[in-house]
């Protein structure tokens, strides 16, 4: 197999580093971007001229653009696109600021539209490539105490289902990760917190004691699926990692249909006629 040339966002930790790490050492080419290119010199010592490390802030559009256009320059081609980069805004509804609110949705949403925008052009030109956008488990299902992160995965799952359709024809494909939870740093460092609320302390608590009871998993055992990903012939549009994520959708799913099917009635009253 003809060694591939990767970009990802948020290669600094987590998901984003593990999967450069797994492509490097299979021979892929990588482009790693991180807002401090520095985390990534041990892998430059390893891998030498495999690995491109640029920074940067995903939420600068003009800077996304140049950052995927001195990739393209430099290793000639882009074949996978990891949209990778992101973080946890904790807080119930209520308690979220408007900053915090926004800059979810800059980073998580517009970040990998930005990245997507950029790498489209030469995707198409080349008549093949792949995007991996990361999304959650959080994308199709919702939780108390982590609106805003849903709101930005939620809309992530739209976005890219309708990219999908849009870039087949140009031989390029597009999957949604789903993971369940992983030891990626999301809930720890890089993860922030609305000001909470007296009123939703129980909320909190119960929250707590429900990330606390979950064993989360290794994010390097994650390279080898990601590998199977992006080696198939047909990758899928979605795809979870984890093994709690089917067991969480099933549930949501069959709750909706029922409800779905017991309102259908009043469903089609509105319709009229």
């Amino acid at each position: 197999m003809a060694p591939k040339t990767w970009f990802i966002t948020g290669t600094s930790r987590g998901f984003g580093r593990e999967w450069a790490i797994a492509a490097l050492e299979r021979g892929d080419r990588v482009v790693g971007t991180a807002r401090d290119p520095g985390t990534l010199d041990d892998l430059a010592a390893k891998h030498g001229d495999a690995l491109l490390a640029l920074a940067l802030d995903v939420t600068d559009r003009t800077a996304v653009f140049a950052a995927v256009a001195h990739a393209h320059e430099h290793f000639g081609r882009l074949d996978i696109v990891v949209n990778n980069a992101g973080y946890g805004q904790f807080g119930m509804v209520e308690e979220l600021s408007e900053q915090e609110a926004r800059e979810q949705i800059e980073t998580n949403l517009f970040g990998a539209l930005w990245v997507t925008q950029a790498a489209l052009p030469f995707l198409r030109e080349q008549g093949s490539g792949h995007f991996l956008q990361v999304s959650s488990i959080g994308g199709i299902s919702a939780f108390p105490g982590i609106g805003m992160y849903h709101a930005s995965k939620w809309a992530l799952e739209g976005i890219s289902q309708a990219l999908a359709q849009e870039v087949k024809g140009f031989g390029i494909h597009v999957t949604l990760i789903e993971p369940g939870g992983f030891s990626t740093d999301w809930g720890g460092s890089s993860a922030r917190h609305a000001e909470p609320l007296d009123a939703y302390a129980s909320q909190h608590e119960a929250s707590n004691r429900r990330r606390a009871g979950n064993t989360p998993g290794d994010p390097t055992a994650s390279a080898e699926a990601v590998l199977r990903v992006v080696d198939a012939e047909q990758p899928p549009l979605r795809v979870f990692f984890g093994s709690a994520p089917l067991g969480i959708a099933e549930k949501d799913y069959e709750n909706r249909l029922a409800t779905w099917r017991e309102w259908q009635p009043v469903s089609e009253l509105a319709q009229g006629g």
